[in-house]
C-alpha cells in the first residue's frame, strides 16, 4: 500500500507543480527550448482527451470529465484488490502510476477552469491564480500540456503513395506527466502481462492450507 500511495503521490506532485507553473509563466503558444530543438516545453491547453484529442465540445467534455471519475473509481478498486492479494509490486507501480495520471488529467478538468483566468491562444497574455471569476465551470477546464519531443521530421518522397510530399515529424503530439504515466503503466502491464499476472502470492498458501 505504501509503495503505491508513493507513487501516486510523487507523480500527481510533479505533474500539477510543472502544469501550475506552465500556467503561471507562460502564454499559450509559447516555446522554451530546453535541450535544442528536440525537447521543448510549449504550452498548449486540451480541452480533450489525452495528447490533444478532443470530444464533442462542451456536452462532450463534460461526458469525458465525468466517464474519467467513474475510471478513477474502477482503476482504485481493481489496484486495492491487487495490493490485498499481493499481486507482484510492478503491476501495483503500474497501476498506480495509471491511477495517478488519470487523477493528475481530472484535477485540470475539475478545478483549473475556477482557480485559473484564460490563457488566450498566442495573445502574451498569462493566466492569474485564484481570480475572482475563473475561466471555466467545474468540470470543463483544460488540461495543460507541455512536453514536446519533434525528435526529428523529414519530407516524404513524392513517389511514396498517399502520403508523397508531405511532412512528417515524430514525436509530434504535446502531452503532460501525467500522460506518461497512464502510456508507460498501460504499456509496461501489456508488456509483462504473463509476469505481473502469475499467481498471487497469498494464492498458493491458501491452496497449501
Amino acid at each position: 500500500m505504501k509503495k503505491a500511495a508513493f507513487t501516486v503521490f510523487i507523480i500527481l506532485f510533479l505533474d500539477q507543480a510543472l502544469k501550475i507553473w506552465v500556467k503561471l509563466h507562460m502564454y499559450q503558444g509559447e516555446s522554451i527550448h530546453v535541450f535544442g530543438d528536440w525537447f521543448i516545453l510549449h504550452f498548449i491547453e486540451n480541452p480533450g482527451m489525452a495528447f490533444g484529442l478532443e470530444f464533442g465540445g462542451s456536452i462532450g467534455k463534460l461526458v469525458l470529465s465525468v466517464f474519467r471519475i467513474g475510471a478513477i473509481g474502477v482503476i482504485a478498486v481493481v489496484l486495492y484488490k491487487f495490493i490485498k492479494q499481493k499481486y507482484s509490486t510492478g503491476l501495483i507501480i503500474c497501476g498506480s502510476m495509471i491511477l495517478a495520471g488519470a487523477i493528475g488529467n481530472i484535477i485540470d478538468s475539475a478545478l483549473y477552469g475556477l482557480i485559473f483566468t484564460d490563457s488566450p491562444l498566442y495573445t502574451s497574455i498569462i493566466a492569474e491564480y485564484m481570480p475572482s471569476k475563473g475561466y471555466a465551470g467545474f468540470l470543463h477546464g483544460n488540461v495543460v500540456d507541455m512536453l514536446y519531443f519533434p525528435l526529428f521530421e523529414f519530407t516524404w518522397p513524392e513517389w511514396v503513395p498517399v502520403v508523397g510530399g508531405n511532412n512528417f515529424q515524430f514525436f509530434k503530439p504535446i502531452f503532460n506527466i501525467a500522460d506518461t504515466a497512464i502510456s508507460t503503466g498501460i504499456i509496461s502491464i501489456l508488456v509483462f502481462q504473463k509476469r505481473f499476472f502469475a499467481e498471487p502470492k497469498n494464492a498458493s498458501i491458501e491452496i497449501e492450507s
